[in-house]
């Protein structure tokens, strides 16, 4: 027990999570491209979605500075195994591009989500956002700002979780 706490102690919270979630149950696609520098992402989905489940694009935390979607699989496989169609991008980050290229990318990400939910077996009517941190901004601009999407993306609601520490999320309907 001690050598598995010492070797937890040396990996990322991320790296952990990943390695104990299971994945039993749920199919995985890897980096789809989307287009641009950092333009792929993946999705999640239950083995079985048959066009009707619904869809969360997450956008992960990291000051728009760092992180990609490899350290948040745990967060893909948790919803795929609930039923979940998940879509994790990657975004250009800091200092290679400022405000607004996070959120034009994010976009972009929504925009194929919506195109290709009938690929994965999604419902293109039944989007979710989901973000932490500097995510949860996204998700929040991407939600109510008009500039982003206007009215070509229908967004069920955006799930934020703006603090450290995963506290209790905000949710915030369209």
């Amino acid at each position: 027990m001690a050598t598995l706490a010492v070797a937890l102690a040396a990996c990322s919270t991320t790296a952990v999570l990943n390695a104990v979630q299971p994945d039993a149950g749920i199919s995985v696609t890897h980096g789809s491209d989307i287009s641009g520098p950092r333009g792929t992402l993946d999705v999640y989905r239950p083995a079985l979605a048959d066009g009707t489940a619904p869809i969360v694009l997450f956008l992960y935390g990291g000051s728009w500075d760092r992180g990609e979607k490899a350290d948040y699989a745990f967060v893909g496989k948790a919803m795929a195994a609930a039923g979940l169609v998940t879509v994790i991008a990657d975004y250009r980050l800091y200092p290679q591009v400022r405000w607004p290229a996070y959120l034009q990318d994010n976009a972009r990400a929504l925009r194929w989500t919506k195109q290709h939910a009938a690929q994965f077996g999604g419902d293109p009517a039944d989007i979710f956002l989901m973000g932490h941190s500097a995510g949860a901004y996204e998700a929040l601009m991407l939600t109510l700002d008009p500039r982003w999407l206007a009215a070509e993306v229908w967004i069920r609601a955006a799930i934020c979780a703006a603090q450290s520490g995963w506290r209790v999320p905000t949710i915030f309907c369209r």
